[in-house]
């Protein structure tokens, strides 16, 4: 019954060919890692909101899509809900008439438009169609001028 002790050489080579292995084992997985492409899964662009008869006389605001639609009378327009400053959500402020950003004090207009704040670039006004199902349907790669209404 006799141990075997390892004699300091035997010991620098085991570690040795542990480093080694472990290194050609890292840069396995690298290369492997490599070839699989990073995929960014973000929400569409362009999506489907509810009938023109959803939204009453006034401003909407749908929370999980941040935008605001605005209905005149048989006129529909949808308005970004992100703040232009650092993307907070804005608010609607009735009161006042008047969207503002509650994280760092943007105010916009009616239209949109900078008032006072940080924000420098308008709030974005979407194209919005309507669907043969007859549903709302925004693009926000499409964007519109505050004029632009859809009749419905």
């Amino acid at each position: 019954m006799t141990e075997r002790l390892y004699t300091r050489r035997e010991i620098l080579t085991r570690i040795g060919w542990g480093a080694t292995l472990g290194t050609f084992g890292g840069l396995a997985g690298a290369s492997v890692r490599y070839v699989i492409p990073n995929v960014l899964y973000e929400p569409p662009l362009t999506f489907k909101i509810g009938r023109p008869e959803d939204y009453p006389e006034g401003i909407d605001f749908i929370d999980d899509k941040r935008i605001f639609v605005i209905r005149q009378g048989n006129h529909i327009k949808v308005l970004s809900g992100v703040c232009t400053h650092l993307g907070c959500p804005v608010l609607w402020a009735e009161e006042r008439n008047r969207f503002e950003c509650p994280c760092h004090g943007s105010l916009f207009n009616a239209r949109g438009q900078v008032t006072a704040g940080p924000a420098q670039i308008p709030l974005p006004w979407y194209e919005v169609t309507l669907t043969v199902d007859g549903r709302l349907l925004v693009d926000e790669s499409r964007l519109v001028s505050f004029e632009r209404t859809l009749s419905v």
